[in-house]
């Protein structure tokens, strides 16, 4: 059985988190700041309005998290994000086309 979504992005962002941590900071663990950021986008994930029906965050129509947070995510995607192919080739590719695909299904025609 697998994971739901909101679950999985979870898990996700902690290894994307970790990957800036232990690379772009040379952090021998994660250290509070990262520890912090995971904390604080996890418990948005468990509270967003759309449940497992959520799009990517960069496409919602709610902004949840608050500006410093959202900036500090989006600094460790750009870093960790083409790094997540040669870590865990899979799992960049499964999230690559789910964000795609997502994306795709709810254009306007």
């Amino acid at each position: 059985m697998s994971a739901g979504k909101i679950e999985e992005e979870k898990n996700l962002l902690a290894v994307m988190v970790s990957i800036y941590c232990r690379k772009k900071e040379k952090n021998p663990v994660i250290c509070a700041d990262c520890r912090e950021l995971i904390e604080y986008a996890q418990a948005r994930l468990d509270h967003c309005p759309f449940g497992e029906a959520k799009p990517a965050c960069k496409k919602c129509s709610i902004h949840c998290y608050k500006p410093e947070m959202k900036e500090r995510v989006k600094t460790v995607m750009r870093y960790a994000g083409p790094r997540m192919f040669l870590l865990f080739p899979r799992k960049a590719l499964m999230h690559y086309l789910c964000i795609t695909c997502c994306f795709q299904s709810r254009k306007v025609k």
